[in-house]
């Protein structure tokens, strides 16, 4: 009777557990799906607003932070010496908007814009945002699809997208919110097409500036539409989206590439998709030990560690940008140079210097950051820019320190080595001709590709 007595109340425990959810969930969660980053943009000032927010916060004093595991630099190899390829025009130095229409603002307008993923996944959400908004963004209606070619979708794949159940949404001003989930098999390195449209005036319309492919524009509302009519105006800015999340593996996530123009992909070919994060996401696609690993970009040309430039400085938004999106679990962090070159270049003001410690100090502030939230963190040195037109041998000091404590300071969970991948072994203050293009700031799409492939790929295995 005792015997029986126990299995009975071992039995009706075990009942409970599973009706609410309790240890026996706990233990599957492995095998559950869960949302992971895609593809994102950081959202960014529109022109009317101005790249100047007011001054910036002080930065904190540096703080001690003990590596969560010994660093690893990348392998540095000689690199290979390509015929040079003809280099686009550069844009203005410390990065910035390529050309192209600069558009204010929509009214009663649709917009589709394409995006390319780095893992696919059966259901995606996006993310949508009026950061710099003044007022209450109206959307009317969304949909996604997958592209085939310009502004045309391919067939069967249009999908309309609510929030909460419906078709609109207000998007409150300074936010951002989530669309509905929907099912759509999205392959890994695909172009999604993203329609919204916005029936009344936007105002000053948040955005990324250099999205580096072209956006579609028509009158009215031409979400469900299979082409956007060519012939109206166009933009290579994104508009209002923010994010794309698809359900993925337990096992997958994301990496976040956070930096300047040099990770947004300034001076690489348009519509080619060869910033150096791309052509990661690309390499990782491609070998089965990191096939579940996704690739974000949140570069913004122009941008700096400590001030606003054509972006919000890297401090400020390293909360939204890095430590809230879906399954993010590695760091890469590229920037600083903008801080150097316009800090310490010739005629800027005395009082405006700065120096290698303050930008360790920034560092150091996003590393703890990170490390609080369990993600790994990945230095990356700050590639050469002797030429330049912000360039000076101040600088040039500060960047080799810089770079220098980097490589050597255990701060990092890992290095990966840009400036030994893509610099000239006969000048190494200076980019490599083959990989550099005519401004000697920014690497061209064979300077790219030097900086994805001097990525160890085993470190996102190694560092869980």
């Amino acid at each position: 009777m005792k015997r029986q007595h126990s299995i009975g109340r071992v039995l009706v425990l075990a009942l409970v557990l599973i009706q609410f959810g309790a240890p026996l969930h706990a233990q599957n969660t492995s095998n559950q799906e869960h949302w992971v980053a895609t593809w994102a943009a950081s959202p960014q000032q529109p022109p009317a607003a101005g790249g100047q927010r007011g001054p910036a916060p002080a930065v904190a004093a540096p703080v001690t932070i003990a590596p969560a595991a010994p660093v690893v630099v990348a392998p540095t190899v000689a690199p290979p010496v390509p015929a040079a390829a003809p280099a686009p025009t550069p844009p203005a130095a410390g990065g910035g908007q390529r050309g192209g229409p600069q558009i204010a603002s929509l009214n009663d307008q649709t917009i589709r814009m394409v995006v390319r993923t780095s893992i696919g996944g059966q259901s995606l959400r996006v993310q949508f945002s009026n950061a710099y908004g003044t007022t209450p963004l109206s959307i009317g209606a969304a949909h996604v699809g997958l592209r085939s070619k310009d502004s045309a979708i391919v067939a069967g794949s249009d999908r309309a997208l609510t929030f909460n159940g419906r078709p609109s949404i207000k998007v409150p001003p300074g936010a951002s919110i989530l669309s509905d989930a929907v099912a759509l098999t999205v392959p890994k390195l695909s172009d999604l097409a993203i329609s919204v449209y916005t029936p009344g005036d936007t105002g000053p319309a948040t955005r990324h500036s250099m999205a580096l492919r072209n956006a579609y524009i028509g009158s009215g509302n031409l979400v469900g539409a299979t082409e956007v009519p060519p012939g109206g105006p166009a933009s290579n800015a994104w508009f209002f989206i923010s994010r794309v999340d698809v359900l993925a593996p337990a096992a997958s996530g994301t990496i976040v590439a956070f930096g300047d123009s040099i990770t947004d992909g300034a001076t690489s070919t348009p519509d080619t998709n060869r910033s150096w994060p791309s052509i990661l996401a690309e390499r990782l696609a491609a070998n089965p030990a990191t096939a579940n690993i996704a690739v974000v970009n949140h570069g913004i040309s122009g941008n700096r560690l400590l001030l606003d430039g054509t972006g919000t400085n890297a401090l400020a938004r390293f909360d939204r940008d890095v430590l809230t999106q879906a399954g993010v679990k590695w760091l890469m962090i590229l920037e600083g140079i903008n801080d150097i070159g316009q800090a310490l270049r010739t005629g800027a003001a005395p009082e405006a210097a700065i120096t290698a410690d303050d930008i360790i100090g920034a560092y150091r502030q996003m590393i703890d950051r990170a490390h609080t939230e369990g993600i790994k963190v990945i230095g990356c040195t700050l590639t050469p820019y002797v030429g330049a037109a912000y360039a000076s041998d101040a600088g040039e000091a500060v960047r080799s320190a810089v770079n220098n404590w980097i490589r050597t300071s255990g701060a990092f969970d890992a290095v990966v080595d840009f400036d030994a991948a893509t610099r000239d072994p006969s000048n190494p203050k200076q980019f490599l001709p083959a990989y550099n293009n005519t401004d000697k700031l920014h690497p061209n799409d064979a300077g790219y590709r030097a900086m994805a492939d001097a990525v160890d790929l085993s470190l996102f295995t190694r560092l869980r």
